[in-house]
């Protein structure tokens, strides 16, 4: 039996899916599913228990993941972890029941664990990912924009971290296109994505509604989640220290009021359109740091 397993949650913790892929032989059998608050470690762990819960008897298994997290789970770490009777400092491990669950399954069958970069061309691990990525999307809520709007694509580029840095934005409108660029002598990738956002969102007139297009997670779940905590907790992290480019951040948050944005992250989509929109706002960013 070959098993290829994947799971994540965008943002993390956050609405998740995962998925596995099951053949023996010529035959095939493909399994989904999704969760409204988890983890990708949670969905991960999830994609080997569902896999190896499907199978009806005891076989020999090839189980091919692209977590780390997985797979040193349960082949170096899992002995320690039921000697100390799941705890961690006192509490209870993150994700015991799964372990515990998984842990029973694998007694069951022989299993052989095998961990393979992801995104790295593997037919069946990119497919699972793509399949994991469907059922997350299935109960992810959509932003409705009106039909043609506009896509702004950011991208940016450094000489170290920090270091001399570039960002781009392109803005897409019925097949037009409207370009900018910026850099600054010493600063980070994240802090040069957020200028590329910035930059584009203040083209735009009050009220407009507008895509963004990053690879960013930084970008994306920044926007899409931490930014609430923060403005509650008046731009300061957790521990009280202030977020890292509040003002960037803070000028965000003052156009998510005038405008109607809805944040896209492509990262690992394969979707031309939007790579093509992508490469060329990272084409203005390196065009840009040559200058610096």
């Amino acid at each position: 039996m070959i098993i290829y397993t994947d799971g994540g949650a965008d943002p993390n913790p956050g609405i998740g899916g995962w998925a596995a892929i099951l053949r023996f032989g010529r035959h095939e059998k493909v399994l989904t599913g999704n969760a409204p608050n988890t983890t990708n470690n949670r969905m991960e762990l999830t994609a080997a228990v569902e896999a190896l819960r499907a199978l009806n008897r005891s076989v020999r298994v090839d189980l091919h993941t692209d977590s780390e997290y997985l797979r040193k789970g349960i082949t170096e770490w899992i002995d320690k972890w039921v000697a100390k009777e799941w705890r961690q400092k006192g509490k209870l491990r993150a994700n015991a029941d799964l372990w515990q669950e998984l842990l029973g399954l694998t007694k069951q069958h022989e299993i052989e664990w095998h961990w393979v970069r992801g995104h790295s061309g593997n037919r069946l691990n990119e497919r699972v990912d793509r399949l994991a990525r469907e059922a997350r999307l299935e109960i992810t809520p959509h932003t409705e924009l009106p039909e043609g709007a506009p896509r702004l694509y950011v991208r940016a580029s450094c000489k170290g971290n920090p270091g001399p840095g570039a960002w781009g934005a392109v803005l897409e409108h019925n097949g037009e296109t409207v370009q900018w660029s910026g850099t600054e002598a010493s600063t980070t990738n994240n802090r040069m994505e957020l200028m590329a956002v910035v930059e584009g969102l203040a083209k735009l007139d009050d009220g407009a509604a507008v895509q963004i297009v990053t690879t960013s997670d930084y970008v994306f779940q920044g926007a899409t989640k931490w930014i609430y905590g923060w403005r509650r907790r008046d731009w300061k992290k957790r521990d009280g220290r202030p977020v890292s480019h509040g003002d960037l951040w803070q000028a965000i948050d003052s156009e998510e009021k005038r405008l109607q944005i809805k944040w896209v992250n492509a990262k690992g989509e394969a979707d031309e359109e939007l790579e093509q929109g992508l490469a060329e706002a990272g084409r203005l960013a390196q065009e840009a740091l040559e200058l610096v």
